[in-house]
């Protein structure tokens, strides 16, 4: 525990985050234990590694949620947009609900999406719940994270070094600085407008209306800022953003043609309130 503490200290004092390869929350046997002769391959074990420390580490902090009746609102939507996507991506999608306090989701790379509860309670609708899965879904399929936390490396090799001495291992050491990151990851409005596309393109092959993310969009377009999701705050709603969606749509009609525009149209989402949580220990 000591050395837990020793190193969450050290990466305090660091200004970023060390090169992540993101992962999966399924744990997986060391690197020389498996003797990969690939890169990629070497890549996809700290991936599934990665993934899994950073699900302990969520899991620590008392934040996933084992069981509740918002399961059952969100599987249906989930588990349509894991048929969609699952191919575009090497490692299983797995949704998970935790508990914050600001509505939000967040995708890890390597396939782990957390939808926070209160999210489920905030959207209007289905769609909008459907466009902002899948939009963060899209930034694990480019590798937006992995991509950002290079540019991002700050941490010396010497730092690493002394960190691993400590006791933990690498991918914990990586993991630990993500979970730091998961709420203030920044990308840029190319980034943020490509997994926007590729959002509305998932959702559309699940048959949830693509319109969905860009009726987010405007509802809170000049809203009080402690109003917004945290997920729309980060990532602003920038009118240039809903514009490429718009061209998107209309650029590919035998896709986008068959969903009406109309925000009305939507089926509305509701979900039980006080509704009981189990919490993973």
């Amino acid at each position: 525990m000591k050395a837990f503490e020793l190193l969450q200290k050290a990466l305090l004092h660091t200004t970023a985050v060390v090169l992540c390869f993101a992962g999966v929350g399924i744990a997986t046997t060391p690197l020389a234990a498996q003797g990969q002769n690939s890169a990629q391959g070497k890549n996809d074990d700290q991936e599934v590694q990665m993934g899994q420390e950073v699900f302990n580490e969520l899991k620590a902090k008392g934040e996933i949620i084992e069981s509740s009746p918002l399961y059952d609102q969100l599987r249906p939507i989930a588990d349509a947009i894991t048929r969609s996507a699952q191919p575009r991506y090497n490692h299983p999608f797995k949704f998970y609900l935790v508990h914050e306090t600001q509505p939000n989701a967040f995708a890890t790379p390597g396939g782990n999406v957390y939808v926070v509860d209160s999210l489920l309670h905030f959207v209007k609708n289905t769609d909008q719940l459907a466009g902002t899965l899948c939009h963060e879904v899209s930034h694990t399929i480019h590798h937006d994270t992995v991509t950002l936390m290079e540019k991002q490396q700050k941490i010396e090799k010497r730092e690493i070094g002394a960190a691993i001495i400590l006791g933990p291992s690498t991918a914990h050491i990586l993991a630990i600085a993500l979970v730091g990151k998961l709420h203030s990851l920044s990308y840029s409005r190319d980034v943020e407008s490509r997994a926007d596309i590729t959002g509305s393109d998932v959702c559309a092959a699940t048959g949830y209306n693509p319109w969905g993310l860009v009726w987010l969009f405007r509802d809170f377009q000049g809203a009080n800022i402690g109003q917004v999701p945290q997920l729309l705050s980060d990532h602003p709603n920038d009118q240039n953003r809903v514009q490429a969606l718009e061209k998107h749509f209309r650029s590919n009609p035998a896709v986008f043609g068959k969903f009406n525009p109309d925000p009305k149209s939507a089926k509305t989402f509701v979900v039980p309130d006080n509704a009981p949580e189990v919490f993973l220990r």
